[in-house]
């Protein structure tokens, strides 16, 4: 597995398990964090033997989002030319929204493990993944307000689908900061640890249920769960039917059928 400079990568019991490792810096994320998170999830859509993927971040947060060093730098590459600047922030802003559709496109479900700070672009990162789970420290906050931007790389277009509308709003004008406790009321999170040992404890612990699964069955309900954010019911059923005209042909079914049937745990190939 290659050595990454602002990620740790392990992979164990079918479980990728990604930290952003830069804890000195608050987890900030910098120039190449945002390419290497795109080799890491190429490589865990490539990899049969990864069939969940666990995010965290190393030391007391999660993230403080992204580093100010980097934004700054951007600027320095800024000319007189009004057209030319605007194409080349649009050119960037692009770029790091790819980094996120990496981790929303990915074939295995992405469990976020949050504790102490989420700040700014951490929640468009645990905006793409399947699902999130707090410490009682951690605290959100959609940061970009305060320094005069609107978010760009995912939460304003993810959240709304999972929060709601008008709670966004709230979140994303004012730029409050808020807990666990209503990071879990409002649904953004599915389940609030005491601390972080316990946080990353539990969701492991959820992350080996779903790599016990069928790995075709999983794959196939994260691509149909992910389909009906843009698309109506009835595409939604035509699209699984058609889907499932094929994987229902996998062995999985007769191996989770045999084990039910004998009351034992299935085992299913990669």
């Amino acid at each position: 597995m290659p050595e990454y400079q602002a990620f740790r990568v392990e992979l164990a019991d079918n479980i990728a398990h990604v930290q952003i490792n830069r804890p000195e810096k608050i987890n900030a994320m910098n120039a190449v964090f945002w390419t290497e998170i795109i080799d890491i999830f190429q490589w865990i859509d490539d990899t049969d033997a990864v069939r969940a993927v666990v995010i965290s971040g190393a030391g007391k947060h999660f993230s403080s989002g992204i580093d100010l060093m980097m934004l700054a730098s951007v600027a320095t590459e800024m000319g007189k030319d009004a057209g030319r600047n605007a194409r080349l922030l649009r050119r960037k802003i692009l770029a790091l929204q790819a980094s996120f559709n990496a981790v929303d496109n990915c074939r295995k479900p992405v469990l976020a493990a949050i504790q102490g700070y989420c700040l700014g672009g951490a929640i468009d990162l645990i905006s793409a993944c399947d699902m999130r789970y707090a410490a009682e420290d951690a605290q959100f906050s959609i940061k970009e307000i305060d320094i005069g931007m609107a978010a760009d790389v995912g939460t304003l277009q993810r959240l709304p689908r999972i929060i709601g509308d008008g709670m966004l709003r709230e979140l994303a004008y004012t730029g409050r900061t808020f807990g666990a406790d209503e990071a879990r009321t409002i649904g953004l999170v599915n389940r609030v640890y005491p601390d972080a040992a316990s946080l990353l404890d539990g969701v492991m612990g959820i992350a080996r249920e779903i790599a016990s699964k069928s790995p075709i069955a999983i794959a196939g309900s994260k691509a149909m769960i992910s389909y009906m954010r843009d698309h109506s019911i009835n595409d939604g059923l035509e699209y699984v039917a058609t889907w499932n005209a094929a994987m229902l042909q996998s062995n999985d079914l007769r191996v989770a059928m045999a084990a039910h049937m004998s009351k034992q745990q299935p085992e299913f190939a990669d």
